[in-house]
């Protein structure tokens, strides 16, 4: 992705209206999309969720029904039908633009019926010392998709395919896991609440060899299907680790080519990413969980974030090639459950530093391109109205600056409590040079070196007219407003 410098566009989030539908949307957007330089997109799941039309997508509950079938009410999903899905991939290829299909793998929901089986019950928060005696429960724990008929795939989901539910019909008993007989929670997993392997619904066992051959078989159909480039891989702290290496190498062979992986892993802390991206060696990307947080940190700080570390702990800083980063996305918008959205005002320094700097694979939050507006209760109960304005207008700059400076060398000034910037010195192909600055609080101004003698340089962000020029040794003092970014390029 460095050599083209490419950018990813997450091209939905959790409030999407159901009647926009989605996927003829991507598809008359995608030439506008690539001529703006994004050069992949990650999409919804399109698969059936017990939502129906209303199911984001993670509340998975037939991940072979991509809205051709009657289904949890509904043919098509909340994005639209199968044609509609792979008329959008199709269109998306057609102008040059990779698609990341999302891959739920964690859990079902919305079973068809009813199983009675033994299990031990769990407090939620703790998976280690069970709370009573193993006991009978009635799980919903059965899928056969009596509306799919056993086209694509006769597998049917049964209790001994999962580890675990949430609920028993029997005792209807609140905040409780239930893990079944003969089972363990899956190891190589997160270590929250002792171990994190059960997240929500039916959650499946990969420690079953007939679970792991059906989620293999339904990858290769899946590619066959979609013609998809790779996957963002859903909740995969709570998935045995040694799994997705596995998979990967028996998908990247059947196709023989190479697939684009990325996991969230949400735990903002960078020694578990560390230890996450190893135990899978090195064979995915994870999103850059802490990144985000130094931004939403900063943005709340009122001009007293030390920008001198905003880097610090980061795999941008210690991970680059596995690092896509990212400002905001579904999970962190307001009103949702890892609720910690950047503040209006910082995002534009935010994307500038995701996407003007050499490291990692940055990725753009659709709320953030196009706004969003939508209503929704907090976790104190009340209702909210929630107003996200588009950044597009500065983000299409930066993404310009991107695909045509974001090259060669580059010279940090990480320096100065406020105030922050770094210099890309172009290369054969890319000659030009940038200066990109930025400050928290006051307006601010730098010294920096980008290699051009005697040049003329302009803000790209219209923030300051004057132009700035450097002197006889490739040096000049560049400056920005306060709370604000600019990115000087060579005229």
């Amino acid at each position: 992705m460095a050599e083209i410098n490419g950018v990813m566009i997450q091209y939905f989030h959790w409030y999407i209206d159901p009647n926009l539908i989605l996927w003829n949307q991507v598809a008359s957007m995608a030439q506008e999309l690539a001529d703006a330089g994004f050069t992949a997109m990650w999409l919804p799941p399109a698969y059936k969720g017990i939502g129906g039309t209303y199911d984001v997508g993670y509340g998975v509950y037939d991940m072979y029904d991509l809205g051709e079938f009657d289904q949890k009410g509904t043919v098509r999903t909340k994005y639209g039908d199968r044609q509609q899905y792979l008329d959008a991939i199709q269109a998306l290829h057609n102008v040059g633009i990779d698609v990341y299909a999302d891959g739920v793998l964690n859990h079902r929901m919305g079973a068809d019926g009813t199983e009675i089986v033994k299990a031990t019950p769990f407090s939620k928060d703790n998976r280690i010392h069970p709370k009573g005696g193993m006991r009978e429960v009635k799980g919903y724990t059965h899928f056969p998709f009596p509306g799919r008929q056993k086209k694509y795939s006769d597998f049917e989901w049964h209790w001994w395919h999962f580890d675990a539910v949430d609920y028993d019909d029997y005792s209807k008993e609140q905040n409780t896991i239930y893990l079944f007989e003969g089972k363990s929670f899956d190891d190589y997993v997160a270590l929250e609440n002792g171990n994190y392997a059960y997240l929500m619904g039916c959650d499946i066992d990969f420690q079953s060899r007939e679970v792991r051959d059906e989620v293999i078989r339904w990858g290769k159909w899946y590619l066959e299907t979609t013609g998809v480039d790779g996957f963002r891989l859903d909740a995969i702290k709570h998935i045995s680790s040694w799994f997705f290496p596995l998979w990967i190498d028996i998908l990247e062979d059947y196709f023989q080519k190479d697939l684009f992986m990325v996991g969230e892993y949400w735990f903002n802390d960078i020694g578990t990413l560390h230890w996450y991206i190893n135990s899978v060696g090195g064979r995915m990307s994870v999103f850059d969980v802490p990144l985000h947080y130094n931004f939403y940190y900063a943005s709340k700080s009122g001009g007293h974030y030390d920008m001198r570390y905003i880097l610090n702990g980061t795999l941008m800083q210690e991970r680059p090639v596995n690092a896509v980063t990212f400002v905001e996305n579904h999970d962190s918008q307001p009103l949702q459950a890892l609720e910690a959205p950047v503040e209006s005002w910082f995002k534009p320094l935010a994307y500038a530093i995701i996407l003007l700097r050499r490291e990692g694979y940055p990725c753009i939050f659709y709320a953030d391109y196009y706004g969003a507006e939508y209503e929704d209760y907090g976790k104190d109960g009340n209702r909210y109205k929630i107003f996200l304005p588009s950044h597009r207008w500065i983000i299409d700059k930066l993404l310009f600056a991107r695909k045509y400076y974001a090259y060669g060398e580059q010279y940090d000034y990480f320096d100065h409590y406020n105030t922050v910037g770094w210099t890309r010195l172009g290369t054969e192909e890319h000659p030009k040079a940038m200066a990109v600055i930025m400050s928290d609080s006051y307006p601010g101004y730098k010294w920096m070196e980008v290699g051009k003698p005697n040049a003329k340089f302009y803000d790209l962000t219209e923030h300051i007219q004057e132009p700035i020029y450097t002197n006889d040794s490739g040096w000049a003092k560049f400056r920005c407003n306060g709370g604000s970014v600019s990115v000087w390029l060579q005229e």
